[in-house]
């Protein structure tokens, strides 16, 4: 298989990922680190979408949408989490 054709693969199951560890980030409790690693895949996507077209964009920015509401909201709680333990 032509590598043209490997990295376009790659890149559109990364942004399937992103779009799935979105979703997981939204989970209590454990949803944290799932939202953090769509955060990075996303990245790693992007960079190669400079390069050549990505037909799951869509689901790329919907991950990282639901990644960084999971992040801020769960990072909230525990901010909250560790404030309270600390009084």
């Amino acid at each position: 298989m032509n590598t043209d054709t490997e990295a376009k693969i790659q890149m559109l199951n990364g942004s399937m990922r992103c779009f799935v560890f979105g979703l997981l980030g939204l989970i209590p409790v454990i949803g944290l680190p799932f939202a953090i690693a769509a955060l990075w895949i996303s990245g790693r996507v992007r960079v190669k979408e400079k390069q050549m077209w990505n037909a799951a964009r869509p689901y790329r920015i919907r991950g990282v949408f639901y990644a960084a509401v999971g992040t801020i909201f769960w990072g909230f709680i525990l901010f909250l989490i560790i404030l309270v333990r600390n009084q």
